[in-house]
């Protein structure tokens, strides 16, 4: 039982600290990027090393707690806290380790991905990740992980050499291709479901400058430019990336001031050529139109990484929808254009490319079924103002619903809210039995059900 002894008896046998409702930092540390979450835990363990987490997950199964596990809190369903349970918080775990002979980094569960980006960079190397730097490295790899790189060097979980992860029974393993492999094929897309993964070990490729940036055009001109993007995008070299969105361009530099607050559609960037490679690769999108701006230039690859960064603070209200796309139709296109216009300036719609290497992936070699999508697409309502959230939640409920029946049925899970069983078995298609399985054997209580979760066999 949950009592003033057994919360003593927890923390002293902790490194971190315990922190429950009455500490004066109690709100701060519960907080979660999405300010539509307000969950309230019983608990907060603020693990400093992997016996700390080892120690959080026993004392949960004793005490029969509701058990979520947070790294960089990013999720927008809110699945890194829970009310009244115990949120293991890891992100005080920070130790990253470069091997530049072996091309590998050693990553701690608590990192976000500017941590990496920054000790990677240094050896002018990167693992493929997401877009926004402050993610956290654990929730974008389990599920997946799509980003700048996807199309050159495939999901972040095609670049994962192994883990350590802890049990439900509080045991410290390994998954790789060699030790427990099917606990690393379903940590390979299959989320947080099997354990908390206290390190992971990534691939890493020689990517030190970046030609990025975006290009815009007028939003009216939004159907002429998705239907080239869709040709365009297909048929380049797999070292240009570039997805596409509908955005309000924000009031700050570098953004030409004739363009502040105006609504657009565009598209960004990413190659990973030489200068002449990616001037001779973007010639056709400089021409194309033509455009209201094309921002690409030579950047640090950290820096492209963390472009989103300041524009999307932790803090504001988020609501999103997302599913995976087989084709982008010119019903889709004209579905699309209906719901262009953003209620919000943060408000957005992506369309990530998903081939090149992530296609040379089959569906069944890790637990990430859709390996034969060609996007991932997400709608993504996004205000300060918390009197926005009934709005922005109905705008990407709308353009959801009208754009659902033309998808491929599932969708990425990172980017699912609390979204229920059926759309998370359609996420998995044919890979959910096998993961239930998996479940069955390394969790077979369902300890670790805040998630997408996938109920033991």
């Amino acid at each position: 039982m949950l009592n003033a002894q057994s919360i003593s008896e927890f923390a002293a046998g902790l490194r971190g600290r315990v922190v429950q409702p009455g500490d004066a930092d109690y709100d701060a540390c519960r907080k979660v990027y999405n300010a539509m979450i307000d969950r309230r835990p019983a608990l907060i363990a603020c693990c400093r090393d992997v016996a700390d987490v080892m120690h959080g997950v026993a004392f949960a199964r004793a005490q029969s707690l509701l058990l979520a596990v947070r790294c960089g809190g990013h999720n927008g369903g809110g699945l890194g806290t829970c009310d009244q349970g115990l949120v293991l918080d890891l992100s005080a775990m920070k130790g990253i380790r470069v091997d530049a002979e072996a091309r590998t980094v050693r990553v701690e569960g608590g990192c976000t991905w500017s941590d990496v980006d920054h000790a990677t960079h240094a050896f002018g190397m990167a693992t493929p990740s997401g877009i926004i730097g402050t993610t956290g490295v654990g929730g974008l790899t389990l599920g997946g992980g799509l980003g700048h790189l996807t199309r050159r060097c495939g999901l972040t979980i095609d670049n994962l050499i192994e883990a350590d992860v802890v049990l439900a029974d509080g045991r410290l393993v390994v998954a790789s291709a060699s030790q427990n492999p099917d606990l690393f094929w379903a940590l390979r897309g299959g989320g947080g479901n099997f354990g908390v993964v206290t390190s992971f070990l990534f691939r890493l490729h020689p990517v030190d400058t970046v030609f990025a940036g975006p290009t815009f055009w007028p939003l009216e001109d939004a159907g002429k430019v998705m239907r080239w993007y869709r040709d365009f995008i297909g048929a380049a070299p797999e070292q240009l990336n570039g997805f596409f969105a509908f955005m309000t361009v924000p009031p700050v530099p570098p953004f030409p001031e004739a363009l502040h607050g105006k609504q657009v559609c565009g598209v960004m960037w990413c190659c990973t050529g030489t200068a002449a490679e990616a001037d001779a690769l973007l010639a056709p999108v400089r021409d194309f139109g033509p455009p209201l701006m094309h921002g690409v230039q030579p950047m640090p690859y950290p820096m492209l990484q963390s472009a989103f960064d300041g524009l999307y603070p932790p803090g504001d209200q988020w609501y999103w929808r997302a599913d995976f796309v087989d084709e982008l139709s010119d019903a889709a296109i004209a579905a699309h254009q209906r719901f262009g216009a953003a209620p919000t300036p943060k408000s957005t719609m992506h369309l990530y490319p998903i081939d090149g290497a992530a296609h040379r992936v089959g569906q069944a070699d890790t637990a990430f079924a859709y390996r034969d999508a060609r996007w991932a697409q997400v709608m993504v309502g996004v205000s300060p103002d918390p009197a926005d959230a009934p709005k922005i939640t109905a705008w990407t409920k709308d353009y959801w619903n009208a754009l659902h029946p033309l998808s491929a049925g599932g969708a990425y899970v990172n980017m699912m809210m609390d979204e229920g069983e059926d759309r998370i078995r359609a996420s998995y298609r044919g890979n959910y039995e096998r993961l239930a399985a998996v479940k069955r054997q390394y969790d077979p209580d369902n300890l670790f059900r805040v998630n997408q979760n996938i109920r033991p066999q």
